[in-house]
C-alpha cells in the first residue's frame, strides 16, 4: 500500500455542534441513504401527501447544479452545488445516446458547500471551496456535484471527485482539503461515488481510466492513512461500511469485482464481475448484504445476498445460485441508477424505466414480479434516477418529473397515492426530525405534514 496522492493544504479549528447523540437522531440523515444507508426510517410523523401548494413548509432557490443529495444534522442541511459563469447546457431525463461530452469545458465553474436551516430554509452560509474550469468532462445528465456530502456533527465532508476533498465546519470555515487527480471517466462521464465514513477514516474511492484507487483519510487532519489500487475501470457506486455481527468492513461495488476490505485496506472477499456500469451502492439489512447492478442493456444483472465472515474468492461456480457465503443471487434483477431497499422481510428493486419488484429479502424468491408503476413506465423518455426510500409501511419511488408513487410495502403491489412537484428531481431525498428533504434541479424543499394522523 503507497500513500495516497493528493496535497493537504489547509488545517483549521475545529467547531463542535451539540444536540444529537450518534449518527441515528432523529435529525441526522448524515450520508447517502441515512444514519445506516439504509433509506428506511421509523417516524409516525412523517408525511404520505404532498404537491407543489400541499405540506411543503418552504422552498429554497439553490444555485447551480449537482445531484447529490442533501444530508442533515441538528437544524442544518447540507448541499453541495457547482455554479458556472456561462449558462449551461439544458439538462435532459431519461435513458438517452448522446449526452456525452467529452472535451471538458473551457468555462470557469464554481464549487460550493451551503447550509441551509431546516426550520426557515433560509441559506445560512455558502462556501466557495474551488474554482477554475473543469479538470475532466462529464455527461450532459451528471454534474460536478453529484457526490453526497457525509457528516459527523463536528465536520462536513465534501468530496468533488476530480477536483478534491474539503472539509468544513459548520460555521462554513475550511478545516481541510485534499487535492485529488483528475482521471478520465469512460466516456467522459464524470464521477459520482460518495465518500464514507467510520470512526477517524474518511474513506474516498475513485474507479475511472486510467488508476482507480481506494483510501483512507484521517478525518480530522486529511493526512493520509493508506491506499490501494483496484483493478477496475469507471465505476460510480458509494461505498458500504457494513458493520456485521462478526467485523467492519468496507463493501465496493464493480463490474469488475465486488470486493470487501478491512478498515486498514486489507482485502477480506471478492465476487467476480458485474454489470456495467455499476452505480447502485451495496446496502446491509438483518445480518445479510445485498450487492446490486444492472446496465438497463446487459443480460447479466446480478443481486447478490452475501452473509458475514466470508474470505477469498467466493465467486458462484457456473449453474450455482448459492455457496457457503452467497446466500442468493438473481442474475436478472438489479437496477441501473437506484439502489434497492429491504423493508422488513423484502427486498425491493426499482428499475430506471418504472418498474418495481419484490423478493424475499432472506432467500430471492420472487413475491411479485415486474409492476408498471404508471402509464408511462417502459419509456426512455422519462426515468427512476433517484433511490427509493420507505416509512410508515410504505415504499417511495421519485422519478425524474418530479413524481413521488407512493407504494404499500409488503407482498401485494399497490400504488397508493402519486405526489407531484412539477419539477425535475434526480437526487435521493433526506428525511429528519418528521421531514422529507427533497432536491429538484433548482430547489430544496422541506416537506412536512401538521396531521400525519389523517393519512
Amino acid at each position: 500500500m503507497t500513500p495516497p496522492c493528493g496535497m493537504l493544504l489547509t488545517i483549521a479549528t475545529l467547531t463542535f455542534v451539540p444536540g444529537v447523540d450518534g449518527l441515528g437522531g432523529p435529525t441526522a440523515w448524515p450520508r447517502f441513504r441515512g444514519p445506516d444507508a439504509g433509506g428506511v426510517a421509523d417516524d409516525p410523523r412523517l408525511p404520505v401527501r404532498w404537491g407543489p401548494d400541499e405540506n411543503v413548509v418552504w422552498k429554497t432557490e439553490i444555485p447551480g447544479s449537482g445531484w447529490s443529495s442533501p444530508i442533515v444534522w441538528g437544524r442544518r442541511i447540507f448541499v453541495t452545488t457547482v455554479t458556472s459563469d456561462v449558462e449551461e447546457e439544458e439538462r435532459k431525463k431519461g435513458l438517452y445516446l448522446g449526452g456525452e461530452r467529452p472535451v471538458p469545458s473551457g468555462v470557469m465553474h464554481h464549487w460550493w458547500v451551503l447550509a441551509i436551516d431546516l426550520d426557515t430554509g433560509q441559506i445560512v452560509w455558502k462556501r466557495e471551496v474551488h474554482a477554475g474550469t473543469p479538470p475532466t468532462a462529464r455527461h450532459l445528465k451528471n454534474t460536478y456535484a453529484s457526490e453526497t456530502p457525509v457528516t459527523d456533527g463536528r465536520r462536513v465532508y465534501a468530496c468533488f471527485g476530480n477536483v478534491g476533498v474539503f472539509t468544513l465546519d459548520f460555521d462554513g470555515g475550511l478545516i481541510w482539503e485534499r487535492r485529488l487527480p483528475a482521471y478520465d471517466t469512460r466516456d467522459g462521464w464524470g464521477t459520482g461515488a460518495s465518500p464514507a465514513l467510520h470512526g477517524d477514516r474518511l474513506f474516498i474511492v475513485h474507479d475511472n481510466e486510467t488508476r482507480s484507487y481506494l483510501m483512507a483519510l484521517n478525518a480530522a487532519t486529511g493526512e493520509p492513512i493508506w491506499e490501494v489500487q483496484r483493478e477496475e475501470q469507471s465505476n460510480w457506486a458509494t461505498p458500504l461500511i457494513w458493520e456485521n455481527p462478526l467485523r467492519t468492513e468496507l463493501v465496493t461495488n464493480g463490474q469488475g469485482k465486488i470486493r470487501s476490505y478491512d478498515l486498514d485496506g486489507n482485502l477480506l472477499w471478492e465476487i467476480r464481475r458485474g454489470s456495467w456500469p455499476v452505480v447502485a451502492s451495496p446496502l446491509a439489512a438483518g445480518d445479510l448484504l445485498y450487492v446490486a447492478s444492472g446496465w438497463v442493456m446487459d443480460n447479466f444483472r446480478p443481486v447478490r445476498a452475501v452473509r458475514p465472515g466470508a474470505a477469498g474468492d467466493i465467486s458462484l461456480e457456473e449453474g450455482r445460485t448459492s455457496n457457503d457465503f452467497v446466500v442468493w443471487e438473481q442474475t436478472k434483477l438489479g437496477p441501473y441508477h437506484p439502489t434497492p431497499i429491504v423493508v422488513g422481510d423484502y427486498f425491493y428493486t426499482l428499475l430506471d424505466q418504472g418498474f418495481f419488484l419484490c423478493h424475499e429479502a432472506r432467500t430471492g424468491r420472487e413475491i411479485y414480479g415486474r409492476q408498471r408503476i404508471s402509464a408511462a413506465s417502459g419509456s426512455f423518455a422519462v426515468g427512476f434516477t433517484a433511490s427509493p426510500w420507505s416509512y410508515r409501511d410504505r415504499v417511495f419511488c421519485l422519478n425524474e418529473d418530479g413524481d413521488t408513487f407512493v407504494i404499500r410495502a409488503g407482498p401485494v403491489f399497490e400504488v397508493l397515492a402519486v405526489n407531484s412537484l412539477n419539477e425535475m428531481c434526480m437526487a435521493t431525498p433526506a428525511i429528519a426530525d418528521g421531514s422529507l428533504i427533497v432536491r429538484s434541479a433548482r430547489r430544496l424543499y422541506r416537506i412536512a405534514d401538521p396531521s400525519p394522523g389523517s393519512n
